[in-house]
């Protein structure tokens, strides 16, 4: 769907820009470059839509390769109906700094937050979460005796 919106809105100001050009070239050439640039974002969450987010023991890393976040560096998780996340997602809150990253509609690193969902299914990511929490909880507080394996 959000594919689908991208690609629909830059070829529609594409379309307006030369079908019914404004009366300023200025506009013309401002809706041909905004619609050329939604049109590159599109194509860019085209491409990051095709990789996947393995949970290993080290951390959040890509298919890719790229590493999101390693475990160590987890501080705490927060899947909060008013957090700042990405839709059907989680955010991570880092010990440490990390540089930014983007990968439309999957997830992004910023600072000391990573954001994990969007395009990704809500039941994957609550999974995703809520496994990554207690890797954490067990790394700050050793391993349940209660908790079975």
């Amino acid at each position: 769907m959000g594919l689908a919106v991208l690609y629909m809105l830059g070829g529609l100001l594409l379309y307006i820009s030369f079908v019914k050009p404004p009366a300023e070239l200025l506009w013309q050439v401002f809706l041909i470059l905004f619609g050329l640039l939604i049109m590159y974002l599109g194509e860019r969450m085209r491409k990051a839509t095709l990789q996947s987010i393995f949970l290993t023991a080290e951390g959040l890393v890509t298919s890719d390769g790229i590493k999101i976040v390693d475990v160590d560096n987890v501080k705490s998780i927060d899947r909060g109906v008013f957090a700042f996340k990405p839709s059907n997602g989680f955010t991570v809150l880092m010990h440490k700094k990390q540089a930014r990253a983007w990968s439309p509609g999957i997830w992004w690193r910023l600072g000391r937050r990573v954001g994990v969902g969007g395009v990704i299914q809500a039941s994957q990511t609550k999974s995703m979460a809520e496994i990554l929490a207690m890797m954490v909880h067990q790394r700050m507080h050793g391993p349940d005796e209660n908790m079975e394996p």
